[in-house]
């Protein structure tokens, strides 16, 4: 399924009116395809669906999930400390023009603002949202270190003096969680390989 027929199917038990549903999905495609745009793109939605695919069955609300992958990232300026909130804004005056209950929305517009800091969530389907975001720290080296290009691409205006001691601190930030991932499903499948990937990257910024 691709994300634009994923979108509409997630839309329709709220609205019938497809020119709208086609609207904002054109308004996604374009934000998450922008100049720039080098890691949190397309694709970057695609690998979490893809990942959510094996837990959506033991997730209470998958289409709040949905709702807040499609929007997480909707607003991306590398530059500013504040996308995360713009996002939820932005989600939050779409999804009430789609109909989306109060509910869903408020649940979406949480998820969100909770990608800013990442820290284990009460609400369970937050911890796989934010797993799968951050999935691809686990995965093999060589995209790994293809997501550590893309990322600096994103960051090309700071020049490496202020990148790297940056980044660093990211990186140390997450070593020093008791654990990366917070549902055991994610644990078990990237953990190990991430804390490698995280020191092998830091030793590469030194």
């Amino acid at each position: 399924m691709s994300l634009k027929e994923r979108f509409t199917a997630l839309c329709l038990p709220f609205i019938e009116d497809r020119h709208l549903i086609s609207r904002l999905w054109q308004e996604i495609e374009t934000q998450y395809s922008g100049k720039g745009r080098y890691y949190h793109n397309l694709f970057h939605l695609e690998n979490m669906f893809q990942e959510l695919e094996g837990v959506k069955n033991v997730m209470k609300e998958f289409v709040t999930v949905s709702f807040s992958v499609f929007y997480h990232d909707v607003i991306y300026d590398a530059s500013s400390k504040s996308n995360e909130e713009k996002s939820a804004l932005y989600a939050t005056e779409r999804l009430g023009k789609l109909g989306v209950h109060q509910t869903i929305i408020s649940k979406t517009s949480a998820q969100i603002l909770a990608t800013k800091q990442h820290q284990k969530s009460d609400d369970n389907d937050t911890n796989y949202l934010l797993d799968a975001d951050l999935s691809i720290l686990g995965k093999e080296w060589p995209l790994y270190l293809e997501y550590t290009r893309q990322i600096r691409k994103e960051y090309s205006i700071y020049p490496d003096f202020l990148y790297k001691p940056g980044r660093k601190k990211v990186l140390k930030h997450f070593l020093e969680l008791e654990s990366i991932f917070k549902t055991d499903y994610f644990k078990e499948k990237y953990e190990f390989q991430a804390k490698e990937n995280i020191a092998a990257e830091i030793s590469m910024l030194s």
